[in-house]
């Protein structure tokens, strides 16, 4: 049985929400379809909409594109209050933040290579459930590589505005997990967590491959005792044999002509339907229709199949 969803209600001066994409490619319809989500959850609130690059993994990262993703904002009618965020920037907060936890004693060294847990088990989205080889100390002539969080053989509970109410026991079904990697870049769990508290966001909508990052994320906020957003997970697009739609899966970039129709159907995507008279429209005026009739509750659960429109 579906759970129940509940619309956010009267609007607030206080909803910030944002926009974080990686910069490792140009916006395709995907991202798209995330970032209208976020924006327009955002300015039906009468709230504030961020946009943070998510620029942390620099080797990943494509010289230009977090200019050329700017760009595609503004083309399609997407504009965010206040400076763009950088992650790459902020390396001695995310120090600071785990300097915090290692003074808590919630975290360890660990000396584990991919090799060394390749036989763990995974979970069923396919992720290594740490064993916790390295949790009470490294093993002898061990050298530390990354560090890890301690994690608790408890459910993690929260609700998302679309998907209802969830757990997930983090001991049995991630384990201890990375905060900060083997090659020296803090990890995305822990520089979302801090970004997210820096910058006030009180709603996070993004795309449901991410969904089961939030226990993670809920654990962070807690030992750092920053507040937790509410979240939202919506739909991902899809391509004709099912992929998530990506630079891996060779994702065309938004188009320069044809706006209109492709904001039409990201909007569609979301369960927003357009009125008929507004076929042909530009994305200013469909954005600005939407914004006045968006229901999160009309949001599906299901993912879409992209229709590349030229």
């Amino acid at each position: 049985m579906r759970p129940a969803r509940h619309n956010p209600g009267v609007s607030s001066p206080s909803y910030i929400g944002r926009f974080a994409p990686s910069p490792t490619g140009p916006l395709h319809q995907g991202s798209l379809v995330a970032a209208v989500a976020s924006y327009l959850d955002a300015r039906a609130a009468g709230g504030q909409w961020l946009v943070r690059m998510e620029d942390l993994d620099r080797p990943r990262c494509e010289p230009g594109a977090a200019g050329i993703i700017l760009h595609q904002l503004h083309a399609y009618g997407l504009h965010w209050d206040g400076e763009v965020l950088y992650q790459s920037r902020r390396d001695d907060a995310y120090a600071a933040a785990l300097a915090s936890m290692q003074t808590q004693g919630a975290t360890f060294p660990c000396a584990c290579t991919r090799s060394q847990l390749a036989d763990a088990p995974r979970n069923p989205e396919g992720e290594i459930i740490y064993p916790g080889t390295c949790r009470n100390g490294l093993p002898p002539g061990a050298e530390a590589r990354a560090w890890r969080v301690r994690v608790l053989d408890a459910s993690t509970r929260f609700h998302d505005r679309i998907h209802g109410d969830l757990q997930q026991n983090l001991a049995r079904e991630i384990g201890d997990f990375v905060v900060k990697r083997a090659d020296g870049l803090f990890a995305y769990q822990l520089a979302v967590v801090v970004d997210d508290a820096f910058q006030g966001v009180t709603h996070v909508v993004r795309g449901a491959d991410l969904l089961w990052n939030t226990p993670r994320q809920i654990h962070l906020q807690t030992l750092l005792g920053v507040p937790t957003p509410r979240y939202a997970h919506v739909p991902l697009i899809t391509n004709a044999v099912g992929q998530k739609l990506s630079k891996q899966t060779l994702a065309p970039a938004l188009p320069e002509h044809g706006r209109g129709a492709v904001m039409a159907q990201a909007l569609a995507v979301l369960g927003q339907m357009p009125p008929v008279d507004l076929f042909g429209a530009d994305p200013v005026e469909l954005l600005e229709w939407a914004r006045t009739h968006w229901h999160i509750e009309y949001v599906p659960l299901r993912p879409g199949i992209a229709n590349v429109v030229p």
